[in-house]
């Protein structure tokens, strides 16, 4: 992954971490700082499975990358409000 890729990532990671607090149902407890944060990871974790898939890098919209990040961001919006909660 080159630097252009992480500075991507990250940008990335900001909608992503909106997108998965969008896809779980309910209101979510956390702060918008902390979903920007998971989002970030998510994309980054994203991209790097993806490109150990070999999906990464496909002509146009990488679909499959994307619902990759959306659904890690889901499971730690999800996971970062269950261990928020917990306190």
């Amino acid at each position: 992954m080159e630097i252009s890729g992480i500075i991507t990532a990250i940008v990335i990671g900001i909608v992503i971490g909106l997108l998965g607090r969008l896809v779980l149902p309910g209101r979510q407890h956390i702060g918008v700082l902390w979903t920007i944060a998971v989002g970030i990871i998510a994309a980054l974790v994203g991209t790097a499975l993806a490109g150990a898939f070999g999906v990464a890098d496909t002509d146009g919209v990488d679909w499959i990358e994307l619902a990759i990040q959306v659904g890690l961001a889901a499971v730690g919006v999800a996971g970062v409000e269950q261990l928020k909660g917990r306190r």
